[in-house]
């Protein structure tokens, strides 16, 4: 027997719940557009020696995390080295692998993959789901977003759905008012809920002949690396088998210090593990805007963000999620951040009108495109452009992927070997210890700026350093911290490891530019300068306050 072709029915299309809601009527001139920051090359860190600065000292904390299966498959193009247990084959590969572009058009990372097969993430809010008084499921949109979903299946694209409103169809389903605050209290409403909503989901696809899964996640099941892979390969498996995974977090399991929080977090974090092209943020408004375009005409949409630290100053983003969700426009940009960072193209666009993923991904896919073409009002959004070097599947896991377990702070000298000459932690660095974690646990290095150590300018008293996997446990190197690995033998009674994290397993994150000012002296910057005939390395990642 054939198999019928995914269309929608002359049934669903006439019903009522399927009536689109009405788009944006007027065009969106070049003049009324802003773009934030221009999209610059990458730049390799080049080593440089430098003194750090006196009487201050450093902090690292440690995240969960099981045994390190290495994934250095080599993938074409920037995009993040695959694990070797990927299920991706070959030929899909390099059909999807895209070269750097030697021009510097802001369009290079969506043109390239013009006219071929995309993954795509939408995440969908609470707000577009359930209705924030009566907490009812808003039919019409689900049944858009549904029709909309099985349109781009149809053109050969990969679909994966992150989507929240357990704890709102829970409400309902209750005839609660208001979601209470224990969080065993909502963490039981969700699960009367996410069977409810995974049973609605079910009904929409079905009458359009498309097969969903329902995939529930948390913080731990990503912490141990096996794990991780098998999710990413689970994932793989059902994308390969045209099945649409219906994402979200197991809100009746997750405990509350190690949760996602919200889904625009959990929504990144699964572009990254599917190599997405596309990560739609699904909200209540069309895109971002200088001000509150309701009372300030003169208000600009941002159609396009190469620099999210110039639109957190350029745009006021402190709005807050709606009363049953957990996320805001703050959490979107976190996400935002996290996904570029994974080379995804992140869209910020209005969950009402689904069926513009289609015209924005048809727009931004035009080979022509250029920062000065207009942007049409169906496809009006906020694009954030990805990275042009993504950064490598296993560090973007360390750095996003785990919970971090503890803090270890560590001295000046420390910093400057981690972050400037690229080496592994060593003992001898370490000041102490915070918090209470395994081996092979992830952490965060930081820094303690003290009163001769800090700048003229205002800093925080805790400077990020990285993240990292640690050899020894908490108890462990509290006893080794400012000794010689030599001496590790007579202290412990074994020596598993001449360091304490190992530069393999470690991720930086401090800025350079911060590393420069706090660490590394006016003269010795001169000297490097002189002596290598190189500027100093360019400010490649952000600095974490603690």
């Amino acid at each position: 027997m054939a198999t019928p072709e995914l269309r929608p029915t002359p049934e669903l299309r006439s019903s009522p719940a399927l009536n689109p809601v009405s788009h944006l009527s007027q065009e969106v001139g070049t003049s009324s557009q802003l773009d934030l920051g221009a999209p610059r090359p990458g730049h390799g860190r080049t080593p440089s020696a430098g003194t750090p600065g006196s009487g201050s000292t450093a902090v690292l904390r440690r995240n969960a995390s099981s045994a390190l299966v290495t994934n250095v498959d080599k993938h074409g193009g920037p995009r993040r080295r695959r694990s070797k247990n990927s299920l991706r084959s070959k030929s899909r590969s390099q059909s999807q692998s895209r070269p750097v572009s030697p021009t510097s058009s802001v369009c290079s990372d969506i043109s390239s993959t013009s006219g071929k097969s995309l993954t795509v993430v939408l995440k969908l809010g609470t707000s577009s789901i359930c209705d924030p008084v009566t907490h009812m499921p808003m039919l019409a949109n689900l049944s858009l977003l549904v029709e909309t979903i099985c349109k781009l299946m149809e053109q050969g694209h990969r679909v994966v759905l992150v989507s929240s409103g357990a704890v709102g169809v829970g409400l309902r389903r209750l005839k609660m008012p208001t979601k209470p605050k224990e969080l065993a209290a909502i963490q039981a409403i969700a699960a009367v809920g996410q069977g409810r909503l995974m049973a609605l989901y079910d009904d929409l696809f079905g009458q359009l002949g498309q097969p969903v899964a329902q995939v529930l996640l948390t913080r731990n099941d990503l912490s141990q690396r096996t794990q991780y892979l098998n999710a990413c390969n689970t994932f793989e498996a059902l994308l390969e088998m045209g099945v649409v995974p219906i994402v979200n977090e197991n809100d009746t399991v997750s405990l509350g210090e190690i949760r996602f929080g919200d889904n625009d977090t959990l929504s990144a974090i699964t572009a990254g593990m599917v190599h997405a092209d596309f990560l739609f943020l699904l909200t209540d408004v069309d895109c971002l805007y200088t001000d509150n375009p309701r009372t300030n005409p003169a208000a600009k949409p941002v159609t396009n963000v190469t620099d999210i630290k110039a639109l957190r100053e350029a745009v006021d983003v402190s709005s807050a999620g709606s009363a049953v969700g957990t996320g805001g426009m703050a959490t979107k940009l976190i996400a935002a951040e996290l996904a570029i960072a994974a080379g995804v193209t992140t869209i910020i666009t209005r969950g009402s009108t689904p069926q513009k993923v289609i015209d924005i991904i048809d727009h931004f896919s035009n080979p022509e495109l250029t920062m000065d073409t207009p942007v049409p009002a169906s496809a009006l959004c906020t694009r954030f452009v990805a990275k042009s070097r993504p950064m490598i599947d296993r560090k973007w896991w360390i750095l996003h992927g785990m919970y971090c377990a503890g803090t270890i702070y560590i001295d000046a000298g420390a910093v400057v070997a981690l972050a400037r000459f690229k080496k592994s932690l060593f003992a001898a660095g370490i000041k102490r210890v915070e918090g209470s974690f395994s081996a092979n646990q992830a952490v965060r290095d930081s820094r303690v700026m003290t009163a001769s150590s800090a700048a003229t300018t205002p800093r925080p008293e805790v400077i990020e350093i990285g993240h990292g996997l640690v050899n020894y446990t908490s108890a462990e190197i509290n006893r080794i911290r400012g000794c010689h690995s030599s001496e590790f033998e007579a202290i412990l009674g074994y020596c598993d490891s001449d360091n304490v994290i190992n530069r393999g397993n470690m991720v930086v994150t401090i800025a350079d530019q911060v590393l420069d000012d706090a660490f590394v002296t006016k003269a010795h910057k001169t000297k490097i300068r002189a002596e290598q005939r190189l500027p100093l390395p360019a400010s490649s990642s952000s600095l974490s306050a603690i």
